[in-house]
């Protein structure tokens, strides 16, 4: 039946985020990755977020909830998402789809800002490019990402990494999460 299926993989989301919780360490990584954050802000930098396709929105859902709010009414926090489509379809047509993430990093980011870069497999290649961009600008970047990190493991200040599994929509869930543990840890270490 298929209601069946349904229930086996809710039970799979149930599974992964166990095993998420059950290692201590990604605690000690969300908490490296909130004090970046919160440092940053307290220097007048920024936060900028990327993805692709679902990590695109996880991007934006992270952005939008800095800069509106979260669970309470507070001032704002700089963040941005690059999600616009005029100036993604510009670079992609000019530059090429692998530097759509990049050449905005190139105009707008500044050293002691934050990238924040999410790729389930690691290994998106604008995502890649990105992060080596922003390091060249004396950025820090806090990835997201699942399966074994990917290139981008290496190229992180803080790597918080979901458990692996076959599909990315797994990966996401445990994004999401990620994302609202980032941003009350934040909230909470402002003192917001």
């Amino acid at each position: 039946m298929i209601i069946d299926t349904i229930i086996s993989e809710l039970n799979n989301s149930k599974i992964l985020l166990e095993k998420f919780l059950n290692d201590s360490e990604n605690f000690r990584k969300i908490e490296n990755a909130g004090n970046l954050i919160a440092d940053a802000i307290n220097n007048g930098n920024k936060i900028i977020s990327c993805g692709n396709g679902g990590s695109m929105s996880d991007a934006m859902h992270f952005a939008e909830e800095m800069t509106g709010n979260f669970r309470k009414k507070r001032r704002p926090l700089p963040a941005i998402a690059i999600s616009d489509p005029s100036f993604i379809t510009c670079v992609a047509n000019d530059y090429g789809f692998s530097q759509i993430f990049s050449r905005w990093i190139e105009a707008f980011g500044n050293k002691g800002d934050i990238l924040l870069a999410i790729s389930t497999s690691g290994n998106s290649e604008n995502i890649i490019k990105a992060s080596e961009t922003a390091i060249s600008k004396g950025m820090f970047v806090v990835s997201l990402t699942g399966k074994d990190g990917g290139k981008l493991a290496d190229l992180s200040t803080v790597e918080i990494r979901a458990p692996f599994y076959e599909f990315s929509d797994r990966t996401q869930e445990i994004h999401i999460k990620i994302i609202h543990s980032l941003i009350q840890y934040v909230e909470l270490k402002l003192n917001l």
